[in-house]
Order: structure tokens, then C-alpha cells, then sequence
């Protein structure tokens, strides 16, 4: 069992050591062959970021895999899901108990995530350096 997530893509641009390759996601039932059909199908193109120092032997339209670790894969679902659920159940639990008014504590654990979420796009660059894409040509 393979401890990689891969996608294959197409280099849509390089630039500044950052390569710009663009992927389908798709969901599982996308490869069935009557999906087009039953409209439970769906597929979106994303660009992903790879940040290498040495960006020669790659072209644009070059065909590429992108890929990341599994471990990597988690602290990313960890950062961007985990961890915003958890304090947003938390501050909804305390500030019920502490306010007895239901409005009052949805209101409050929405705006815990305020504070959350540019705590982590200001420390992106550090968290860029820990999660990141790499390549294979």
C-alpha cells in the first residue's frame, strides 16, 4: 500500500519556482461508464502549487504527477476541517452554558472561526513549508 496521494496534470505555467499544474478531480463514479446518464458524476479542475527551488526539465504542458504524502494529506484535513470543527463545537458548548441563549452562542462560535482562520493565512508561509505538493515527471 502506497503512502501517496498522486494525481495526474498538466504544467500550466512556471514561474519564481512555482509551478502551476492543473488536475481533474474527479469522484468515483466519474470513471463509470454510464455516469453521463445518471448525473451523480462530477469532476472539477483545480490548479495546484508546486514550490521547487530547481524547475528545470519541466515545460509548460508537460504531462505530471502531483503528489503528496498521506501524512501531509492529514495535517492539511486536520488544519483546514479538524481543528476549526472542534473549536467551533467547543465555543458553541461554553458559550451556551455560559449566555443560556442558543442565538447568542451560534453567533459566538461563528466568530471564533474569524480569528482561526487569519491566525493560519498569516502563518501560510510556514505552514507552505510543512504542507506541500511535490512532483513526478
Amino acid at each position: 500500500m502506497s503512502n501517496k496521494i498522486s494525481h495526474s496534470g498538466v504544467i500550466q505555467s512556471i514561474k519564481d519556482g512555482c509551478i502551476k499544474v492543473q488536475i481533474v478531480q474527479t469522484s468515483a463514479c466519474a470513471a463509470c461508464k454510464v455516469a453521463s446518464h445518471c448525473m451523480a458524476a462530477e469532476s472539477k479542475v483545480k490548479i495546484v502549487d508546486v514550490l521547487r527551488k530547481d524547475t528545470n526539465g519541466f515545460e509548460v504542458g508537460q504531462q505530471v504527477v502531483v503528489w503528496a504524502s498521506k501524512d501531509v494529506a492529514n495535517q492539511a484535513l486536520l488544519l483546514g476541517f479538524g481543528v476549526p470543527f472542534l473549536l467551533l463545537v467547543c465555543v458553541l458548548m461554553i458559550a451556551l452554558r455560559l449566555s443560556g441563549n442558543e442565538g447568542v452562542a451560534a453567533l459566538s462560535a461563528l466568530a471564533s472561526l474569524l480569528p482561526y482562520y487569519v491566525a493560519l493565512w498569516l502563518m501560510r508561509d510556514k505552514i507552505q513549508q510543512r504542507i506541500s505538493f511535490n512532483l513526478e515527471s
